[in-house]
């Protein structure tokens, strides 16, 4: 363990909780939450939904109009809630990848029940860690309540809510309308009367799509009626503050997963009791709005300071209220890596008003095929549409085959994102503010998203992957953004400096030589493609064959993939998975392998070879 890790550790352990000795009685702090829902709210000005007790609590409250989500996607946003950390940190960026959390790292949870609050969590963790931290909650559970406290102590409750889940909105009409039971017939949206973003293809299904998500969101609106009229009936409202919020954008195609706004900003309503409200924002009063940025990753920290307790020096994100307020941001930061069975990494960068975003595969669509995603009617609308060649403007944007380096949009005269300033002379400034804004955060956090998952798996076994970030022998940083920058962005020297990469001590760098290779080669990279077919590294194995196929070469890969695909590493079996995926009719020799990996332990393998063998069978 380096020295680095220990004093940061150590810092943890000693910084947290300190309570000030003078402060006045501590409030309850009660958190609803829900899930994959956007700022689609009448008092946020949408004037398609229909939430008036929401709206009615957001005049009671502060209404935060630049609140985040770390990344359009549930796993790794809840393990930074809990822990006011980066999952590029953690180690927990993947989406559903079970990483594994330093002893000493503590969630804001445990500090709140060792400062003397009773720590309550109903329905969902999902927190992407192999566990629930043990001592995170004092009940964990479907009646999980602050009525079940010992008396006189303080409370923090979570109710989360999934009415408004992806899930739903393409459920089963019985299961739909048991959903929103409560609504009235005036209350029902009509698809025809919605508004459709311009990303998206304007289809019946879409309409229709969009037409529930408002209807479950009333539905929701219900819901969060029933827990405020719990709380004032226990007589607890004036001592509580009380927040509302979502754990990231809308859950349909180009909201949910990627990170434009519709991924990744939030609502984020504050109320603050008569009793607590001495702890409100200055300068603001209920029924304001703020353009204050806020972060997932500020959410823990800020809930310890508004209970008095000093969030621990080992926590990233910044105290927005509370005894311990900060300065505010300059900007908020978002990640998205693996989305379920598809490798992708790009990182976002957002101030108030510009939007940068740098996709490190660039050679890889948008719109990659995501079996979950893909039983969404809009998805197979516009699947369709596209197979079909009848895709035109922003909705056409999003189904190329490849995406832009960088990206940069300005929010107030773009708000869905549609065009890319990144290439206009008069932005450039902004541009290299912001690129060097994401550069300084790669490294202060110690990003480990440019090293291929199968790798971080690897190297962090016997200790966790954020050890495995401390550790600059086994994480090259400075190597890893060179070598994705060199694939990414290709000049001249690509080529050239690929084929040295491919030659490097360091499995992770000759991974991204490989894929340099097939993106950027020529027929005189082949030679070095094919000797590596036999590299001691699985992960450059499976590179290699990838590349050989960009390439157009297929002879004697499937020998290699098929091998891969029994590798004891799941993200190595993945990896090949993907690749012999790639392949096309190509794979069908394989098809024996990869029926036999359906039954694999690991359920993105399964998603992928099933999807393969679903290809193959339709040709």
């Amino acid at each position: 363990m380096s020295v680095r890790m220990v004093l940061l550790l150590s810092l943890v352990l000693l910084t947290g909780p300190v309570v000030r000795a003078d402060a006045p009685k501590r409030p309850n702090i009660l958190w609803l939450t829900c899930e994959d829902m956007s700022a689609n709210l009448g008092c946020y000005g949408d004037k398609s939904a229909i939430t008036p007790h929401l709206d009615r609590l957001a005049r009671q409250s502060i209404r935060y109009t630049h609140a985040f989500s770390v990344a359009g996607v549930c796993a790794p946003s809840r393990s930074c809630l809990i822990t006011g950390m980066y999952p590029t940190t953690l180690g927990s960026h993947y989406m559903r990848c079970a990483a594994r959390l330093p002893d000493a790292v503590k969630t804001y949870s445990e500090l709140l029940r060792e400062a003397g609050y009773y720590c309550t969590n109903n329905v969902k963790t999902d927190y992407n860690f192999d566990r629930v931290p043990p001592r995170a909650w004092d009940e964990n559970s479907r009646k999980a309540h602050w009525r079940n406290r010992p008396a006189g102590k303080p409370f923090f409750a979570i109710f989360n809510n999934t009415v408004t889940h992806e899930s739903q909105i393409r459920a089963p009409q019985t299961q739909f309308l048991k959903q929103t039971s409560r609504l009235t017939a005036a209350q029902r949206h009509d698809p025809a009367k919605v508004s459709v973003p311009p990303f998206h293809p304007d289809t019946l299904e879409v309409r229709r799509d969009w037409a529930r998500m408002f209807d479950l969101i009333t539905a929701l609106d219900y819901w969060v009626a029933d827990h405020l009229a719990e709380l004032e009936k226990d007589g607890l409202t004036d001592d509580t503050i009380v927040f509302f919020y979502s754990d990231h954008g809308v859950g349909l195609p180009r909201g949910k997963r990627w990170l434009y706004d519709t991924g990744m900003r939030v609502p984020l309503l504050i109320r603050f009791g008569k009793n607590v409200a001495h702890l409100a924002p200055k300068g603001v009063s209920p029924g304001d709005s703020t353009e204050r940025l806020v972060s997932f990753v500020d959410f823990g920290p800020t809930v310890l300071s508004l209970a008095g307790v000093r969030p621990p020096a080992a926590m990233q994100g910044v105290p927005f209220l509370g005894t311990y307020e900060g300065q505010p941001r300059e900007a908020v930061y978002g990640i998205r890596d693996r989305m379920d069975e598809r490798n992708d990494t790009t990182r976002a960068v957002r101030d108030r008003r510009f939007k940068y975003l740098r996709n490190y595969h660039p050679y890889k669509p948008w719109s990659q095929p995501l079996e979950y995603m893909e039983h969404m009617p809009t998805m197979q609308a516009w699947r369709r549409l596209a197979a079909g060649g009848e895709l035109s403007g922003p909705a056409a944007l999003w189904m190329r085959p490849t995406k832009p380096f960088e990206e940069l949009y300005d929010l107030e005269k773009d708000p869905y994102e549609i065009r890319n300033l990144a290439d206009d002379p008069a932005h450039r400034p902004t541009l290299e503010r912001l690129r060097r804004l994401h550069l300084d955060w790669y490294h202060q956090t110690r990003d480990l998203g440019l090293m291929p998952e199968a790798e971080v798996e690897a190297r962090s076994k016997g200790r966790t992957r954020f050890e495995l970030g401390q550790d600059a022998k086994a994480f090259p940083r400075e190597a890893l953004l060179h070598a994705a920058e060199l694939v990414a962005q290709p000049s001249k020297a690509t080529v050239p400096e690929c084929h040295k990469l491919l030659a490097n001590p360091d499995s992770a760098l000759r991974w991204w030589g490989a894929t340099g290779l097939g993106v950027h080669g020529n027929e005189a990279a082949i030679p070095a493609l094919r000797q590596a077919l036999k590299d001691t590294s699985p992960s450059v194995r499976v590179a290699a064959a990838d590349a050989l196929r960009r390439r157009g070469q297929t002879d004697g890969l499937l020998d290699v993939l098929t091998e891969c695909l029994k590798d004891d590493n799941p993200w190595v079996r993945h990896a090949a998975a993907l690749a012999l995926d790639e392949l096309g009719q190509a794979a069908a020799p394989a098809r024996a392998a990869l029926q036999a990996a359906t039954k694999d332990s690991n359920e993105y393998v399964v998603r992928v070879v099933t999807h393969t063998l679903n290809q193959l069978k339709a040709r």
